[in-house]
């Protein structure tokens, strides 16, 4: 095997050996905010006509758990691996920065989409949700996955100890993705967070992604798929940018 393929390999067996921890107690968070939100709520909120606050969570919910997941897998396999030092092998290796960027990137990727698809199958039971757009929908659980697999690659790069990357977590990423509309639709709020809801990237990744189960959206998905592409194109090129650089990967 090659570089980057034996990279990707490793990557990916990084993640699924411990599937349990990265896959399944993922669903089961997203399964309990299903069920005390759609619970507490249900009676008081329907974001679109003819859709049920349960059934309009599920997209949501496993957006969330795909973003969440594609961050947390690339930005912690480099921050592990600078710590431990085993980073220098990578680098010492015949193999293209744009392959281990490939190679992170869709580890994290296979990972989010895979959380993804443990709560839709998981919430089945619970409430069944159409999927009235599958290629939409698959091409946002994509994008979406891609653009924070992009951001976490970023943060590992960055991140010199585990306290960096938990804040670069807990304050930049957590609050743009429960301010996504996860739990609510955009056209609730008054007009000014709107229009700060807008320039959220994490916002176009669920309201598109909603849109292929309903077919109902608060932003045209043409318009949704070019700005997270657009964010996630900014992202890749800064990552790459990186490193090319070896910032904070070469002593």
């Amino acid at each position: 095997m090659t570089g980057f393929p034996t990279l990707l390999y490793k990557e990916v067996l990084r993640f699924w050996k411990v599937g349990f921890q990265t896959v399944a107690a993922p669903v089961l968070s997203a399964l309990l905010y299903l069920v005390v939100f759609g619970h507490a709520l249900a009676a008081h909120v329907q974001a679109f006509p003819g859709v049920s606050y349960a059934q309009f969570l599920v997209p949501g919910l496993a957006m969330m758990a795909m973003l969440q997941n594609a961050f947390a897998n690339s930005s912690s396999s480099i921050i592990q691996s600078k710590i431990t030092g085993n980073i220098v092998f990578i680098l010492l290796a015949p193999i293209a920065p744009a392959e281990i960027f490939a190679a992170y990137l869709l580890a994290a990727v296979a990972r989010g989409i895979a959380v993804g698809l443990g709560v839709f199958v998981a919430t089945l039971w619970i409430v069944p949700v159409p999927v009235e757009h599958p290629l939409w929908a698959f091409a946002f659980a994509a994008v979406g996955s891609a653009l924070l697999a992009a951001l976490g690659i970023i943060a590992g790069i960055w991140s010199e100890k585990f306290d960096q990357l938990a804040a670069f977590q807990n304050f930049l990423v957590m609050p743009l993705t429960f301010l996504a509309g996860v739990f609510y639709s955009v056209r609730s709020l008054p007009p000014f967070w709107q229009s700060v809801s807008r320039l959220n990237p994490f916002f176009y990744a669920v309201d598109g992604f909603r849109y292929g189960f309903f077919g109902q959206s608060d932003v045209a998905p043409w318009a949704s798929i070019a700005f997270a592409s657009g964010a996630f194109a900014a992202l890749s090129w800064l990552a790459l940018h990186l490193l090319r650089r070896g910032y904070k990967l070469r002593h």
